[in-house]
């Protein structure tokens, strides 16, 4: 084998080497950001989910308001009788 070919066959394996070392260098970097897409993932998919749970008896709400609204109008009933009450008392 002559000399010439010898560094040919000698500057294709160490680029080939390199080729070899960049695809697995990034290969591992895919792979750790993959398992951090996931980890994410889940974590979101945790929240959503404790989300759910925590809006589930939103129906009640509304019922709520409405007892609210029912306390508050028998509170003006009764603060507007004992206003009539009172300024008959004083006079």
């Amino acid at each position: 084998m002559s000399s010439s070919v010898h560094t040919l066959w000698l500057t294709a394996n160490i680029l080939g080497a390199v080729v070899v070392v960049a695809v697995a260098a990034l290969l591992t970097i895919l792979v750790l950001l993959v398992r951090t897409i996931d980890k994410r993932v889940a974590h979101i998919r945790a929240t959503l989910t404790a989300a759910k749970a925590n809006t589930a008896n939103t129906e009640l709400i509304n019922r709520t308001a409405e007892a609210v609204d029912a306390v508050l109008a028998e509170g003006l009933e009764h603060h507007l009788f004992l206003g009539r009450v009172l300024e008959k008392v004083r006079s």
